[in-house]
């Protein structure tokens, strides 16, 4: 019997497995503009991923003046919560993890949503029950592409970073599992492509995660490392 396969799944939530991308790229955008600080809405969209403080350097520059940070979190939080009751899982995303935990892979969100934002996607997702580990922004100094969040993953769930791959939508998931040595497999569903996804190191591209699903036994996921 083989033992060195995975034994634990590390998922990340926003794009990945519920369909936010865009309503978070259109919140940013709207926050922005409210604050008389236009940010054309593509700029905006290849941010997301990022914790809310490095997206606010990538898109106005570090050495902007930081006083009105608080404000635009606040903004954007506001707008994206009107959409919480209307949020979607993307297809065969339940189905997904209910196949990895099926077959004895421990079931982790490493998402780094806000703590008040993660209910509002558990909801969405009805998956709980074989979840065995959920993260939030509170756990993790530092947001992606720093890796703090996997860090704290890990930790919480007791997986070694060795047996453990990450499912992740955008290039900033899989710069973050790479500082840790851990496989990422990328999804398109969060609106970046293939390309991008395969050309920032990801060791294997799936539309969604139905499409990961109906090849899960000869993907990384259940493959040995």
């Amino acid at each position: 019997m083989r033992t060195d396969r995975p034994t634990g799944v590390l998922f990340d939530v926003d794009g990945t497995l519920v369909d936010t991308t865009y309503l978070h790229t259109v919140s940013w955008w709207e926050a922005l503009r409210q604050s008389d600080r236009p940010v054309p809405m593509a700029t905006v969209h290849r941010s997301i991923g990022m914790g809310a403080d490095k997206l606010l350097d990538h898109l106005l520059g570090p050495e902007r003046d930081h006083d009105d940070d608080g404000k635009l979190r606040d903004a954007h939080d506001t707008l994206y919560a009107e959409y919480w009751e209307r949020l979607t899982p993307l297809p065969g995303a339940a189905d997904l993890l209910r196949a990895c935990a099926e077959r004895g892979l421990r079931v982790v969100l490493a998402t780094s949503a806000s703590e008040h934002e993660v209910g509002a996607l558990r909801r969405a997702l009805d998956a709980d029950d074989v979840v065995d580990t959920v993260t939030s922004s509170a756990d993790a100094e530092q947001s992606k592409p720093a890796p703090d969040i996997l860090v704290a993953a890990l930790e919480q769930s007791g997986l070694a970073a060795e047996r453990s791959i990450f499912v992740g939508d955008s290039v900033w998931d899989v710069a973050a599992a790479g500082k840790l040595d851990i496989p990422c497999v990328g999804l398109t569903c969060g609106g970046t492509s293939r390309g991008e996804l395969a050309g920032a190191g990801a060791v294997a591209v799936y539309d969604d995660p139905a499409a990961l699903l109906a090849t899960l036994d000869d993907s990384p996921v259940t493959r040995p490392r």
